[in-house]
């Protein structure tokens, strides 16, 4: 009889990430076949054309002048007030959002905002809402703080749009069984298929909510914001958080924050999970519980990120500079995935629709025949439940040209072969 030492409801928990895994095979063959002959399509971090990782040059110039101190020293438990004000400045600043009650508290990375959104406005045993096609780690924290991840369609059955038919209908069925829901949105430039909300599709989102709390139901909504700089212009990336004016007071709005990828600070883990409502009860319950969540986890985090990031946001000249090098990074990532939209078409390769950010995504019956068809032209990409992701971001320009051909060859093969 085996021994199990660990509590009952943690005892069989195993991480199995394909992610990882896909990047571990990946460097395997890189040792065996050089790294000239392989293409790295896995790890969601953007590399330059000789495949190291690219660093915004504005934030290795901040670092590198920085003091000891900065680094080392403790962060308050919830961040630093001027940390927490560029935060704001960054969310919400720009947004027509005049009358209500704002706050933000400092988190490890995206991840940990995501993390205290699911712990904090989730019932524990109840169901937290997200696309089906959605980035992995949503499910594991929800089983880490004993919540139940529910999924609805994101596009119709002809990947053209939002479907907002299952969005409604099963905001509608959770909440006949429960009093509260948390819905989590990954736009704009989702993870893994590159898609964003338009402005239509948000106005049937926000109405859809809308019915439900004027029924009495409380609702939260995250919108897990980690690749927004790579899905257009500030202007009108962020130009969404407009339509969260008005709302209800038992509508909480949340957003997940992260310094990883707008930054190139993937291994600093800064981010922050921000809040709008209307009603001050609200808020103060919100700093409150994000502040205990903190103390109970990480207590506090990277120090030397949010000064970096202060300083980005109270300085003019840096915060330019900030958004000529994010400009052209996005613009590095968006030649790549234009290549691969553009080679996608000419071959008959259907894709999810792209719209900006790291990653593209292709249908297929089943994902790990393809990618494992794929290895044989030492292509690497990462299997999804329901489709291939292709990191775009991970690509060279030499490299993208024909990856989707081969695809379109993988998924071909594995149709038949099935």
């Amino acid at each position: 009889m085996q021994l199990n030492m660990a509590a009952t409801h943690a005892m069989d928990r195993k991480l199995h990430d394909p992610i990882f895994e896909a990047n571990a095979a990946c460097k395997e063959a890189i040792k065996k076949y050089g790294a000239d002959k392989v293409t790295n399509a896995t790890i969601g971090t953007v590399l330059d054309e000789n495949g190291n990782l690219a660093i915004l040059p504005v934030v290795e110039k901040m670092f590198r002048e920085m003091t000891m101190t900065d680094f080392m020293a403790y962060a308050p438990i919830e961040g630093m007030g001027d940390y927490r004000d560029s935060v704001f400045e960054l969310v919400f600043g720009g947004s027509a959002i005049h009358e209500g009650f704002f706050s933000s508290v400092a988190t490890a990375g995206g991840t940990g905002a995501i993390h205290h959104a699911i712990a904090n406005y989730a019932e524990r045993g109840d169901k937290v809402l997200t696309s089906d096609w959605c980035w992995g780690t949503y499910k594991i924290i929800c089983a880490e703080t004993g919540k139940n991840l529910e999924t609805f369609k994101l596009f119709d059955e002809n990947y053209t749009s939002f479907n907002i038919g299952d969005f409604s209908d099963k905001v509608e069925e959770i909440l006949k069984e429960q009093n509260s829901l948390l819905i989590i949105l990954n736009t704009p430039a989702h993870n893994p298929t590159g898609y964003s909300l338009s402005d239509e599709e948000w106005d049937k989102v926000l109405d859809v909510i809308k019915i439900h709390a004027a029924a009495g139901k409380k609702i939260s909504l995250l919108v897990d914001v980690a690749y927004i700089e790579f899905a257009a212009e500030k202007k009108i990336a962020w130009a969404f958080m407009n339509k969260f004016a008005n709302l209800p007071a038992n509508v909480l709005v949340l957003v997940a924050f992260s310094m990883s990828k707008s930054y190139t600070l993937y291994g600093q883990r800064a981010g922050a999970l921000a809040a709008f409502s209307t009603d001050a009860k609200v808020m103060e319950e919100f700093e409150n519980t994000s502040k205990f969540s903190c103390r109970a986890t990480w207590s506090n985090i990277n120090h030397g990120a949010q000064i970096l990031l202060t300083r980005l946001y109270k300085e003019k000249d840096l915060r330019q500079e900030l958004e000529r090098d994010q400009a052209a990074l996005r613009e590095v990532v968006k030649n790549r995935a234009n290549i691969f939209v553009k080679e996608a078409e000419d071959c008959g390769l259907k894709i999810v629709p792209y719209r900006g950010g790291f990653f593209i995504s292709v249908p297929a019956e089943n994902p790990v025949a393809v990618c494992q068809k794929l290895h044989d032209d030492l292509i690497f990409a990462v299997p999804l439940k329901l489709g291939v992701r292709v990191a775009a971001c991970s690509v060279s320009l030499k490299k993208i040209h024909g990856v989707a051909e081969k695809i379109k060859a993988a998924v071909d093969f594995s149709q038949k072969n099935s």
